[in-house]
């Protein structure tokens, strides 16, 4: 199961108290104070790992709670520290409290506190001054933070494969990649990203199969918005177009604008016109070429590999140049 946006409830651990103790020793007031501190709250900390690929371990994880540090002791024995509480989430992962972006955890071994631990109180030891040699007095510890903190996963891909459902964008990752998505001929096969390495003489690059976008999916239709997110993070975007759809310039226009809506619109795009091995693909590509003017467009078919291997070829040029920046 992809899961891909949890709310989680953190509570890090309270600090333990000082404690108030005197030693039995003669010519020493009272014994002489010697009550230890109290021990460190342990911390809640997340931390993006290469080996998780979903949230999913968060699904019925909901409340994390860290042990509070132990009291102090007489014979000035501090308190010992809790152990503090890794939460392990997958690269890319962003961090969110009231809707504010606190972390964006986009490398390995990228890590945050989420919830700091309380100190720990201290002992009256360490109150026992020249002129109050006996202290009967010490400090409680101070409560661990306490929040809701809410994890949105963003794939980390260097190319987006979007364009309307049953566009063949899963085939095409199946084919340039060893990723395997689901391919069938009904709108919505694939229903979670997925992603696929490309490999291209002695480099490589990251490509995500976005589950089809339709119009109203930047408020949640269809597919929803959330795979929008997974797009933010791409350097490039190949537009599929189904060539077998008399209506593909009119569909082309509907996902442009709602990249658009979704702030992606400035986001450099390769136009793919695909199914090119279907009869009437030739006719629909001479019409989309008038309409489309001098833009650039690859016809290709998944299918078949036609025109597929020029494609990732630019692809990879296209990643390496430095007037990437500047491509329309």
């Amino acid at each position: 199961m992809f899961i891909d946006d949890v709310t989680i409830h953190v509570k890090a651990g309270d600090g333990g108290n000082g404690c108030v103790s005197f030693r039995r020793e003669k010519h020493v007031p009272k014994g002489g104070p010697d009550g230890g501190d109290g021990g460190k709250g342990g911390d809640i900390i997340i931390e993006a790992v290469p080996h998780q690929r979903t949230l999913i371990n968060f699904l019925h994880r909901k409340h994390i709670k860290a042990k509070h540090g132990q009291h102090g002791k007489g014979k000035k024995m501090f308190g010992r520290n809790s152990p503090d509480i890794v939460l392990e989430v997958p690269v890319g992962t962003v961090i969110k409290e009231n809707e504010q972006t606190i972390a964006d955890l986009c490398y390995q071994g990228n890590r945050i506190i989420a919830a700091h631990g309380g100190r720990g109180g201290k002992g009256n030891a360490k109150f026992a001054t020249s002129t109050k040699r006996a202290p009967r007095i010490a400090e409680e510890g101070k409560e661990g933070e306490e929040k809701d903190i809410r994890l949105e996963l963003r794939l980390i891909a260097d190319v987006g494969l979007v364009g309307y459902p049953n566009s063949g964008k899963s085939t095409l990752l199946s084919r340039i990649s060893h990723a395997r998505p689901k391919i069938a001929d009904y709108p919505f096969t694939t229903t979670e990203p997925l992603l696929g390495v490309i490999k291209v003489h002695d480099s490589s690059f990251v490509a995500a199969d976005i589950p089809g976008l339709i119009e109203g999916a930047h408020n949640g239709k269809g597919m929803g918005n959330k795979f929008l997110a997974h797009i933010s993070r791409t350097k490039i975007l190949l537009h599929l177009i189904d060539m077998s759809d008399k209506n593909s310039y009119s569909k082309f226009n509907v996902i442009n604008k709602e990249l658009s809506l979704y702030n992606l619109g400035n986001r450099a795009q390769i136009i793919v016109a695909n199914k090119m091995d279907i009869i009437t693909a030739q006719t629909n590509l001479k019409d989309l070429r008038k309409k489309l003017h001098s833009k650039e467009i690859f016809a290709i078919s998944a299918l078949t590999g036609e025109g597929v291997k020029e494609l990732i070829y630019y692809v990879d040029k296209l990643l390496n140049s430095e007037e990437r920046q500047n491509y329309e």
